[in-house]
């Protein structure tokens, strides 16, 4: 009888040890030779992601940045979501800390939400936090939302002394419908010193801008509205002086889908920058690209300083597909991206000109510092040299070895002519009927846009909801790329022209490839550093 169940038992093995299995098979947490496969495989997010801070239960919403004098770092405040928010009392407004945009230390809750229904702040939207050396007080102006209230949005105030207890003032309220505003829309106050030293804070509404002044941060007297962009509601307003110029960053309505991105006007004064929106087709930034700072899948975007540089913080929304397995294309194809998601911080750089763009945080290349060893495990149409090459044809591509959860890619393309296409594909195996790619596309001789696509033999191919904007073409054909990954966040930088944020799924435990369209490119450089 043993002698049976031992036979029965080792014909069964057998079996099992012949059965070919996909890199799925292997589970998550199952012992497996990543460096010496290639294939698909489904991973997943961690809890809670540490460089595009996204805290390990619900997600940031609106972010509001500011740098603390008082502790010397910066401290972003945001609207937390959960999976299943309360009906009325929602979005509690809590908070990191972070000396360089690259690691955080959670603050957990800041400010709470009223404790019932009928209060004007049973829900917190969106405002800005700020330090008053005068009387040593630290300032929240917030939004209460409350669908409830004759004032659906209302801004409202809490002050503290140590950032830790806050005190919400109850006998202080700005209500829009008080000076012709819209009593529905009224959210997101924004507070800055203008040049006539006066605080000032400019409030959202309904097709414009609300602004107020004050001398000392408690009394506020009524400035005046001045425009937004024609019929557009513009969100989260923030205004600042760089250099010798001002700059009114804001994002175009979250419910406007093809013009759904962060956006900034630049002039000499605050009031040639609020003159700027009366015609804003005649008065966008010469950028080549209307001001756009990055894709759809960076939203929210407010800024703080340390005196030294300027950092932008926003969110890149988390994405619900047809499957668990394939959520990447939910954004786009028709869909809208979800709201709230992880924060991203950039570094904002100021040209010459007075223009801006984004670029990688300097912390960033200091904590990615373990540098890999790369790996071609698959090639078509290419010259392979050291960890690059050249690449001919439309189908010649360079597939690398698998990534890990949190990578720093960086590498050099040049391009043979100026009509070249290239492309950076992630979540790709050597089995992958589909995979997802940045194109750098050629949408004219000298201008270039960032395109994501959907790849492969059952691809959909182009996702219209996500690309990037238009960008000046190198005059060499020389593009230098960095792309930072977390997670399902990865960040594309080229040249100090483009900043492009996307949420791809899938990144960690698979390879990835350099691919070529026509022409030819040549590929140096190639490191992929993690932490």
């Amino acid at each position: 009888m043993k002698t049976m169940l031992y036979t029965t038992f080792a014909i069964l093995l057998s079996a099992l040890t012949m059965t070919s299995c996909s890199d799925d098979d292997f589970g998550p947490d199952a012992p497996k030779d990543w460096a010496g496969t290639s294939t698909f495989f489904t991973p997943t997010d961690e809890d809670g992601f540490q460089t595009y801070y996204n805290p390990a239960i619900g997600r940031c919403g609106d972010p509001m940045p500011f740098f603390d004098q008082k502790s010397g770092d910066f401290k972003v405040l945001y609207l937390q979501e959960y999976e299943n928010n309360a009906t009325y009392n929602f979005h509690p407004i809590w908070g990191v800390s972070t000396k360089d945009g690259a690691t955080y230390e959670s603050l957990g809750e800041v400010l709470p939400t009223g404790k019932s229904s009928l209060e004007q702040d049973a829900a917190l939207g969106t405002g800005c936090c700020y330090y008053n050396e005068k009387d040593n007080l630290y300032y929240i102006y917030y939004t209460g939302h409350n669908v409830n209230c004759t004032n659906v949005e209302a801004v409202m105030r809490a002050t503290s002394h140590d950032f830790k207890t806050w005190t919400k003032d109850n006998t202080w309220m700005l209500k829009g419908d008080d000076y012709g505003y819209s009593s529905v829309d009224f959210r997101d106050p924004q507070i800055f010193v203008a040049e006539d030293g006066l605080y000032h804070m400019v409030i959202s509404s309904n097709l414009k801008f609300a602004e107020f002044k004050s001398s000392d941060m408690k009394n506020w007297e009524h400035v005046g509205p001045f425009n937004m962009i024609w019929d557009r509601m513009l969100e989260c307003p923030d205004i600042f002086k760089m250099g010798d110029y001002w700059y009114l960053i804001y994002s175009e309505s979250y419910k406007a889908s093809w013009s759904r991105k962060v956006k900034y006007m630049m002039a000499t004064s605050w009031e040639g920058l609020k003159a700027c929106f009366n015609d804003p087709g005649a008065n966008w930034p010469k950028d080549g690209h209307e001001g756009v700072l990055d894709s759809r899948a960076f939203y929210a975007g407010k800024t703080a300083s340390n005196g030294i540089d300027r950092y932008i913080w926003g969110w890149c929304p988390f994405r619900t597909g047809a499957t668990i397995h394939d959520k990447n294309v939910n954004v786009g194809a028709g869909g809208e991206p979800n709201w709230s998601g992880a924060l991203v911080c950039h570094k904002i750089i100021q040209h010459n000109d007075g223009t801006l763009t984004l670029g990688e945080v300097p912390a960033m290349a200091s904590k990615y510092n373990q540098a890999q060893n790369i790996n071609v495990v698959s090639s078509n149409g290419a010259t392979i040299s050291g960890t690059g090459g050249t690449l001919s044809g439309n189908d010649a591509y360079i597939l690398y070895n698998r990534l890990g959860a949190h990578n720093h890619i960086s590498l050099t393309v040049k391009t043979s002519n100026n009509w070249d296409k290239f492309g950076i594909s992630l979540v790709r195996g050597i089995d992958s009927e589909k995979y997802y790619t940045m194109v750098v596309n050629p949408e004219w001789e000298d201008g270039r846009k960032v395109n994501f696509e959907q790849e492969g033999s059952a691809g959909k191919g182009f996702i219209e909801g996500i690309d990037g904007y238009n960008f000046q073409r190198p005059a060499d054909n020389v593009y230098h790329i960095d792309i930072y990954t977390d997670n399902s966040v990865m960040v594309m930088y080229i040249n100090d022209v483009c900043a492009y944020t996307n949420r791809i799924y899938g990144i960690q435990k698979n390879c990835w490839s350099i691919n070529n369209y026509g022409g030819s490119i040549t590929v140096s450089d190639v490191k992929v550093q993690q932490y």
